[in-house]
């Protein structure tokens, strides 16, 4: 019989206009409460932007995205899945980042996600914007490199920007497969679209192995039959799940930094995730919500939606 203590609190309860809101309305858990070691899956926001090069805001993205996440029931409608009563899960917090030090911010991730990892707990990290899932893997794959599926616009790999800076949110899985922290033929990249300026990335992708499945062939081909390939390249192993909100079409979801076009729908943005059942998840992320260019809340609503749907897939 699942836990009291870690069920959200019913809308029928409580109004989901009232009361303090955490993550889909859980017990808020940091490192020194007394029941943070019964925690299975912890979500956890990421206020950092420090990475990002164009439209700023993605820092806000958490406190967005934690209000929105009031409106979060107990079970899947459409798979059924009760994710609460299947694990405990809970609200640890933000990571505090240092808003004037992209190093002396990285740090300090990989040090929350070193302790997290420890303590076996699995994080559903909420960004902040994409350079964040770089010292969540640092904390993450520190023993071995983990596969990756990653929905996106862009495939942020690119070497660096700006003469020679090399923390981006355009670089960290470039980083990431320097530093052995993933496995780059257990990677695929679904959704990569929009104007170049060169093709420096997808070089890298092509010689390192990493599969690219462009939004042409994502198109071309639908979801299940793509989806069924991301299986087979990550296989049984450890795979981390990274979810860029650009990768929906900005018609679903505007409040972004660098959207790009001809995107999935909001619907498809669920059935992917969905199709990730089986899939040995040991972390995932939702980056790049800015709330500063999401008027009416309709891409942060959709961000803890696809939230949801990573945490039904994690239990």
């Amino acid at each position: 019989m699942s836990d009291p203590f870690f069920q959200p609190v019913s809308g029928m309860e409580l109004p989901r206009f009232a009361g303090v809101p955490t993550f889909m309305r859980l017990p808020h858990v940091e490192f020194d409460h007394p029941r943070f070691n019964e925690v299975g899956i912890g979500i956890i926001g990421a206020p950092w932007d420090s990475g990002t090069t164009n439209r700023p805001g993605p820092r806000h993205g958490p406190r967005q995205l934690r209000d929105l996440s009031t409106m979060i029931r107990a079970e899947n409608g459409a798979t059924g899945i009760r994710p609460f009563e299947a694990v405990n899960c809970a609200d640890l917090g933000d990571v505090a980042p240092n808003p004037a030090s992209i190093q002396d911010s990285l740090d300090r991730f990989t040090a929350f996600y070193s302790k997290v990892k420890a303590a076996g707990v699995k994080p559903l990290t909420a960004g902040g914007d994409h350079l964040c899932s770089l010292p969540i893997l640092r904390g993450l794959a520190s023993d071995a490199p983990v596969g990756m599926i990653h929905f996106d616009s862009h495939t942020d790999l690119f070497h660096s920007y700006f003469d020679g800076e090399m923390y981006t949110h355009g670089t960290p899985f470039r980083r990431a497969v320097e530093e052995g922290l993933l496995d780059p033929k257990r990677v695929v990249q679904i959704g990569i679209r929009g104007s170049a300026y060169d093709r420096e990335d997808r070089d890298f992708a092509e010689a390192v192995g990493i599969r690219i499945i462009t939004i042409e062939e994502f198109f071309a081909r639908g979801i299940p039959d793509v989806m069924a390939e991301a299986r087979e390249i990550v296989g049984t192993g450890d795979t981390y799940v990274s979810y860029d909100i650009d990768f929906v079409d900005p018609a679903f979801a505007p409040g972004t930094g660098t959207p790009e076009v001809g995107g999935p729908n909001s619907f498809q943005a669920l059935q992917v995730v969905r199709e990730l059942q089986g899939v040995n998840i040991i972390g995932a992320d939702m980056v790049e919500v800015s709330p500063p260019f999401d008027f009416g809340g309709a891409t942060a609503w959709l961000g803890v939606s696809i939230m949801f749907e990573l945490l039904c897939v994690m239990t």
